[in-house]
């Protein structure tokens, strides 16, 4: 049981010693974040994009089955 406890700590070190974090840690301030900001900024607006686009059709679809099924 506590082998594979140890080994899956090992393999999990392992991994996280491939990682590349998203900021610099030399960096001072705002600087350091800059990557992870601008990722942040980009999921923000495509979030943005995704909603208008998907509140639009639904807006149609509404519209044209309200229209259809009209007594």
């Amino acid at each position: 049981m506590f082998s594979k406890v140890r080994k899956f700590t090992s393999e999990v070190r392992v991994e996280l010693g491939k990682a590349t974090w998203p900021w610099d840690p030399n960096e001072k301030g705002f600087k350091r974040f800059k990557e992870l900001t601008d990722s942040t900024v980009v999921v923000l607006v495509a979030m943005l994009i995704l909603g208008g686009y998907i509140a639009f059709f639904d807006f149609i679809l509404i519209n044209v089955v309200g229209f259809l099924t009209k007594p």
